[in-house]
């Protein structure tokens, strides 16, 4: 029997009329920032260049494009380049190679011209690199979130001046390529252009416009020099004061703000087919809007406000919209974020900084810069301007730990409580395997971010927390079945699971259907995960990795929703072998679930001050939920309810499972069709099969 799983809004736990109104006509304030009547911009269009939005749609600038094809590893290697010699000398050669680019009416330019950037060492070379050190991923820095505010503000000349050899060349080589661009805009007509490049990267920006063309110079220069999935930070803070000194002075109009600032995330979406990824869209452009600042001021603006309509009225990929939220927020803010919600993007992602702050506090971050957070490339909580964690360093498979104590332990087992201690014996030696596994981290060196970022004040490494509602399931399930209500012995059930339940039809529709759930608000299962997450985070407590800063535990799971899953076979949940877990801190995908409040309460009873190293719970909600003219208002009603309960970080999808099932029959209707993966949002028809069907998964079940 097939079911859908759709999320619907009979909510009688809550009293939706009490927290929220049906809103119209609204008109938000800001002590500092113009009055903006945000509803009027959402349904009145964009001035923006329809022209420009078609030709990056289209993608008429890939005509471009060029092969790089020159063996740069090799000839280091016959030359004996040290790795700075190598970065500097490739980043010249990118910067020279790069044909220079106006698009038809475009504001902020620059647009990349060579495909690939070649690697920096051979093979041979990057063995031998491995066997004296501990390499995460590529090898190359990612995932940090850079001082753009500083630069912009200070100018490439000015942060030349203490930049060492290395750092200047690569400086150099911007400010030259950025000459080039001035040149072509002047040979086109484009005097605008001209007039801004004139100034910027050289110098310090003094207008909205200036500081985004810069930020968009810094960005694609990282990308260049071969980091990735870099991220934007706290847009809206940083930018802020450009803004309002252009709208004080009268320089636009929230209408033409608009316009500039789609024109602007435009050009996130220009090279981003040609970023690193695990899938297309996996490219960590994360822009963080809102929250507090170090003194406990709302950073939340009408920049943020418009950057939130851009969004929605481009609906693209990227940048990829994050909201900080607390107990304060507004509901009308919300209500924003679900517009977003409501267009399909897969964001904003929410998080709070009721939680998130006193977290990484109590976790050693200084107060300002706590208060400061930004998340990495998909959640994980990350410092500005002077973080250098790797917050995706490893991951613990929570199912694993349980199937372990399932074929070693627990036909010994007397109690649960016996079980419960075995899988804590496994979960801090599998803690205690990683942690000392990973000695003598070393990332090829980045000249061009050790000008974006001078100060590396933290160090600290984050640890994924995969399958959560597998493995809590699971324990649920022998709980109840092994030993309260002795329906199996400890020897039948492991068999069972191992035969993948082909022999014990009557056992499989107990687990799937009667055995208890994360996602139902019931404790026997939201116990135990209390328990594995508290488990999780004593294994990494008090923990100093390689670089002398700590471990944090996390409740993410990135790609290892599908990878772990293939680790093990069935489980005593009633997952069958090749099934996927969840992704990140959700439900099982077959499980039963009576609607979003009971979800929320399920996953809001965590310790999330002890896992703080991120990872969302993800509802998904059928698009036909957007129909009523209430809608809007109910769905962000159950966001504000997920942070006024405590919850640490959210995400909303909202699909259909028919138009995906047709879009992978037909991916040339649906080339704009947008999922969310994990942390991220893609184009559901440039997606590897697996990951399709996962999000489809997560809307039908089979019984």
């Amino acid at each position: 029997m097939k079911c859908r799983l759709f999320y619907t809004f009979f909510v009688q736990s809550i009293d939706i009329g009490k927290i929220i109104g049906i809103i119209e006509n609204v008109r938000y304030y800001n002590s500092s920032a113009p009055t903006v009547p945000l509803f009027n911009i959402i349904s009145g269009g964009t001035l923006m260049s329809e022209k420009l939005l078609n030709y990056i749609l289209e993608k008429k600038h890939h005509e471009f494009r060029v092969d790089y094809t020159e063996n740069l590893a090799e000839e280091y290697s016959k030359k004996g380049f040290s790795p700075e010699e190598r970065m500097a000398d490739r980043f010249e050669r990118l910067c020279l190679a790069q044909v220079p680019h106006i698009l038809p009416e475009e504001q902020i330019c620059y647009v990349r011209t060579t495909r690939q950037i070649p690697d920096c060492f051979t093979e041979a070379e990057w063995s031998e690199i491995k066997s004296e050190h501990f390499i995460h991923e590529l090898g190359y820095i990612s995932n940090l979130s850079p001082n753009y505010e500083d630069v912009i503000a200070k100018g490439l000349l000015a942060c030349r001046e203490s930049a060492d050899e290395y750092s200047k060349r690569a400086i150099d080589n911007i400010i030259a390529l950025a000459d080039r661009y001035k040149a072509e805009a002047e040979r086109v007509g484009r005097a605008d252009i001209a007039a801004v490049l004139t100034r910027v990267p050289r110098y310090g920006a003094t207008s909205f416009r200036e500081a985004l063309q810069f930020f968009r110079i810094l960005h694609f220069s990282l990308w260049l020099e071969g980091n990735y999935h870099n991220t934007v930070g706290r847009f809206d803070k940083y930018m802020y004061p450009y803004f309002k000194a252009d709208m004080d002075a009268g320089i636009y109009t929230p209408e033409t703000a608009l316009a500039l600032i789609e024109d602007f995330f435009l050009s996130f979406n220009k090279d981003s087919d040609l970023y690193v990824g695990v899938q297309q869209g996996d490219n960590g452009q994360s822009m963080v809007l809102g929250g507090i600042d170090e003194n406990g001021n709302d950073c939340f603006s009408e920049l943020s406000k418009l950057c939130l309509i851009a969004s929605r009225n481009l609906k693209m990929i990227d940048p990829k919209i994050n909201l900080r939220v607390s107990k304060n927020t507004p509901i009308e803010q919300y209500m924003l974020g679900t517009e977003l919600t409501k267009a399909g993007l897969g964001f904003p992602q929410y998080s709070n900084d009721d939680i998130v702050i006193p977290a990484l506090i109590k976790k050693g971050y200084a107060p300002e810069d706590a208060a400061n957070y930004v998340v990495a490339a998909c959640w994980e909580f990350i410092i500005p301007k002077c973080g250098f964690d790797v917050a995706n360093i490893a991951a613990l498979s929570f199912p694993k730990m349980v199937d372990n104590v399932l074929h070693k332990d627990l036909a010994s087992c007397e109690s649960f409580d016996d079980v419960m201690a075995a899988v804590k014996r496994e979960i801090t030696a599998e803690c205690d395997r990683v942690t000392e596994s990973i000695k003598n981290l070393w990332f090829v060196p980045s000249p061009f971010m050790n000008v974006m970022l001078t100060e590396r004040k933290y160090k600290n490494f984050g640890m994924h927390g995969t399958g959560i509602a597998t493995a809590s399931d699971s324990l649920a399930a022998i709980k109840k079945y092994v030993y309260d209500e002795k329906y199996i012995t400890s020897e039948e059930f492991v068999k069972a699971v191992d035969d993948n339940f082909e022999n014990t039809p009557e056992l499989l529709d107990k687990l799937r259907n009667e055995a208890p759930k994360m996602g139902n608000n019931d404790d026997a299962a939201d116990s135990v995960s209390v328990a594995l997450l508290d488990m999780f985070a004593d294994a990494l407590d008090g923990k100093t990795n390689c670089e002398g800063g700590v471990w944090r535990a996390g409740t993410g799971s990135a790609m290892f929703y599908l990878w772990h899953a293939n680790d093990i076979g069935a489980s005593p949940d009633g997952r069958r072998k090749g099934e996927p877990f969840g992704t990140n801190f959700s439900a099982s995908l077959f499980a039963k679930i009576a609607g979003p409040v009971s979800v929320v309460k399920s996953f809001t009873k965590q310790h999330f001050e002890r896992a703080i190293n991120g990872g969302p719970l993800t509802l998904e909600f059928h698009n036909s939920v957007f129909r009523g003219e209430d809608a809007i208002s109910k769905v962000a009603s159950i966001v504000k309810y997920f942070i006024d309960r405590g919850g640490h970080q959210l995400q909303l999808n909202a699909v259909n499972l028919e138009t995906m099932k047709d879009a992978q029959a037909h991916p040339e209707n649906y080339q704009r069709l947008v999922v969310r993966i994990w942390g991220w949002s893609a184009y559901f028809v440039e997606l590897d099969r697996e990951y399709q069907d996962h999000v489809i998964a997560r809307q039908e079940y089979t019984v």
